[in-house]
């Protein structure tokens, strides 16, 4: 019988803003710390933790068209981006692989066919250091549109570790029902969001879809003040005139199937938060419902979902 417990590590803190190299570093130490403890998935950071949030475009003026500042911004975003094709992730691998330790992590990804087009990506790498999926956010948010290309559904996959089977969701497509969908389909209990940060988008979404998929459900958040900023930035001066003193405070959370809070949101500090979760809960709240099982009606409604991954070029040779 497989294991019905998973000890889970949920890491907070704050990137590096616009420098990929030193928020790898950072995330490595918490990914550490985490094995350490025993854990055997940890969630590290939010949202494009791994290569930075957008914060210029709200706060600069973002859409003005053929603005050499925006130019400037987007030209140093791509140059922090995670190439995964030229090894960008392998201090992750080769940890996960040491430690036999599960990763999720979300980076910007600049993907080796797709030029200077940019994806907010969720990576799952596995307890052999192998990468198993990277879903690309369907549809970016807003303002997000301005440099974050629109995703597909090749990175729609669940993962076995133990009893359970993983899934993950970067930030607003976790409000699309049919994405959700998509992965309880597919036999996902534990549920990974990923946000920039901030108890506004965790507090009721978690609960919400652990209530709806009768799962564990995740939330995992930056936290991003104005002193996170290096002080080497391009334009910092534009970026924090108009910043609040605290962007995003968080909010990461744990909730059972049944919505109750394991870890209520913590918000304001960097912290690793650790809990063993037992498969057994997704049984009894399955009992009277079960979204794709004996409370769906599949000769009635049906998803169909592509997972065939997007390019302009097709070769044969």
């Amino acid at each position: 019988m497989e294991k019905q417990t998973l000890k889970v590590g949920l890491a907070q803190f704050a990137p590096v803003w616009m420098n990929c190299q030193k928020t790898i570093e950072k995330a490595v130490r918490f990914a550490e710390d985490a094995a350490n403890q025993e854990c055997e998935i940890v969630v590290l950071g939010g949202e494009g933790c791994v290569g930075g949030y957008p914060f210029w475009l709200e706060l600069t003026g973002g859409a003005k068209f053929n603005s050499p500042v925006q130019k400037e911004f987007f030209a140093e975003y791509s140059n922090q981006a995670v190439v995964i094709e030229r090894g960008d992730l392998q201090q992750f691998c080769e940890l996960a692989r040491d430690k036999k330790i599960a990763i999720y992590v979300g980076i910007i990804e600049k993907p080796s066919d797709r030029g200077e087009s940019l994806y907010c990506s969720l990576v799952f790498i596995d307890r052999n250091g192998e990468i198993k999926s990277v879903h690309r956010k369907i549809i970016p948010t807003y303002e997000e549109r301005l440099v974050w290309g629109i995703g597909d559904g090749n990175g729609l996959r669940v993962h076995s570790l133990n009893a359970f089977t993983v899934g993950g969701l970067n930030c607003w497509e976790n409000w699309n029902p049919l994405v959700r969908a998509a992965l309880y389909g597919q036999g996902e209990d534990f549920h990974v969001c990923v946000f920039p940060g901030g108890i506004h988008n965790t507090e009721d979404l978690t609960r919400f879809i652990a209530k709806e998929s009768r799962s564990f459900v995740t939330s995992v958040g930056c936290l991003i003040r104005k002193e996170d900023f290096p002080l080497d930035a391009l334009h910092l001066d534009k970026v924090l005139e108009n910043a609040p003193d605290i962007l995003y405070n968080g909010g990461t959370c744990l909730a059972a199937p049944d919505g109750s809070w394991i870890i209520e949101p913590v918000c304001n500090e960097e912290k690793l938060l650790t809990a063993e979760i037992d498969h057994r809960k997704v049984k009894e709240e399955r009992q009277n419902f079960d979204a794709v099982g004996h409370y769906s009606r599949p000769d009635i409604l049906q998803l169909t979902v592509n997972r065939q991954r997007q390019s302009v070029l097709k070769i044969e040779d």
